[in-house]
């Protein structure tokens, strides 16, 4: 049993690893780099110590001698996930990918999902230096002194999630993932995107669900702009408003960023614009960023796959989409039209092909997935990757000051002509679940 003294000082160690926001973690065999954290294959995740593995099991560590920084590696034939305590807030992170003695190929995603790399190709011999910038949340409200004001009121699903658990969590994916190190610096100067909105915006965790919203980030200069998402299943603005949710973000979002709104899926079953007061609520928030010297975009629901006999798409969404327009014009801000852009990719796709941007997979496709899913409202991966770009597509061709911080993972995207699904890379993640996320 440890003396009261000697639990002392490891609880303050500890403490103060929690609070440390910038690490340097060595991946690989037991040569380690000066002023690096040693991580091998053995590193599980532990509270106490602040960092490790999710999962250990099928982890490997390869040491080529050479460098002690970039000549080892870790590395595993499916999806692994290395997490760390961090504070809420954004960071940067550089990572080294490559092997000096063969090839790789990795996808980086973090926290629920949220694409940042895809399909990074290292020759053989080749490490590679890359960053990402990642947000972090919490679910305490803070005011400006940092002291405890409130919280954002979860659903039991949400407590789940790979976020708003105070930690930073990288999900390393692809054919031949190799990670020699792992740089984590507070970025204090990146433009924050702020999404809100519900289950077509939020970071979904499970395969084979996905957002809009997850894919943004992939299409974003790091280090000049990070996204944070805030949305979650089943929310209205009124919902998201009495969870606390808006809150959180009025007591972090600074001059210069951006908050993103979309809704209207949910809304609608509260009755009209006008009577669920939707329109008052967005007039609200437009003003409240405007106050706090933020740019608020207005983003229309994308339509659901609803065809006429003509194989054209039904507005299901009531007059939420046209109110949101009339909005953007009355208080002149910003509008990605993406009901607009979303009937004429569904249009193009057509009536069958467009079950493959959806959640459409027979029985047994998944864990725990006795029937066939068959849903018109929420996304796959593809379908997610589709609308994100036509939201990137919107910012560059309105020539929208955001246009600026738009990557080169961006080529022109042209709805009419959808990308190929057979084409589009995503290796799946481990968490995979057939339950249909709240809202329709």
């Amino acid at each position: 049993m440890k003396s009261p003294i000697l639990f002392f000082i490891y609880f303050i160690c500890s403490l103060m690893f929690a609070q440390q926001t910038a690490f340097k973690f060595d991946f690989g065999g037991k040569r380690i780099e000066s002023g690096f954290i040693p991580v091998t294959s053995t590193s599980k995740f532990d509270k106490k110590t602040g960092y490790g593995f999710m999962d250990i099991s099928g982890l490997k560590s390869v040491d080529n001698g050479g460098n002690a920084l970039t000549g080892d590696f870790i590395t595993s034939d499916k999806p692994f996930y290395f997490s760390v305590v961090l504070p809420e807030g954004n960071y940067d992170i550089q990572l080294n990918l490559g092997d000096t003695k063969g090839i790789s190929e990795t996808t980086v995603r973090v926290e629920n999902r949220r694409l940042m790399m895809n399909e990074v190709k290292t020759k053989e011999g080749e490490i590679v230096e890359k960053t990402i910038t990642v947000h972090i949340k919490d679910s305490i409200i803070r005011n400006q002194k940092g002291q405890n004001i409130g919280i954002v009121k979860l659903k039991p699903r949400e407590r789940k999630y790979l976020h708003w658990d105070n930690l930073l969590t990288i999900e390393f994916n692809d054919n031949a993932p190799k990670v020699c190190s792992v740089i984590i610096q507070p970025n204090k100067t990146a433009k924050t995107i702020y999404l809100t909105g519900d289950s077509t915006v939020v970071d979904a965790q499970y395969e084979p669900w996905a957002s809009w919203g997850q894919m943004l980030p992939y299409f974003f200069i790091p280090n000049e702009v990070v996204i944070a998402n805030y949305a979650e299943s089943g929310e209205t603005l009124k919902a998201f408003e009495d969870r606390h949710r808006i809150d959180k973000i009025w007591t972090q979002i600074k001059p210069g960023d951006y908050l993103f709104i979309q809704f209207g899926h949910n809304d609608q079953k509260y009755g009209n614009s006008e009577k669920s007061g939707y329109r008052k609520r967005l007039k609200d928030w437009i003003l409240k960023a405007k106050e706090l010297e933020a740019t608020p975009v207005l983003v229309t629901s994308m339509n659901r796959r609803v065809f006429d006999e003509n194989n054209k798409i039904i507005n299901t969404l009531d007059d939420f989409p046209d109110a949101m327009r009339e909005i953007a014009k009355e208080e002149k801000v910003d509008l990605i039209d993406l009901n607009a852009l979303s009937k004429t990719l569904f249009e193009a796709m057509g009536p069958e092909a467009a079950k493959k941007a959806f959640v459409y997979y027979p029985a047994n496709s998944y864990p725990n997935q006795p029937t066939a899913l068959a849903d018109d409202t929420h996304f796959n991966t593809y379908g997610a990757y589709e609308l994100a770009k036509c939201v990137v597509k919107s910012i560059v061709e309105q020539n929208l000051p955001l246009k600026k911080y738009i990557s080169k993972n961006y080529k022109n995207f042209n709805p009419n002509k959808p990308d190929d699904d057979e084409k589009f890379h995503w290796p799946e993640s481990v968490f995979m679940e057939s339950l249909k996320p709240d809202g329709n």
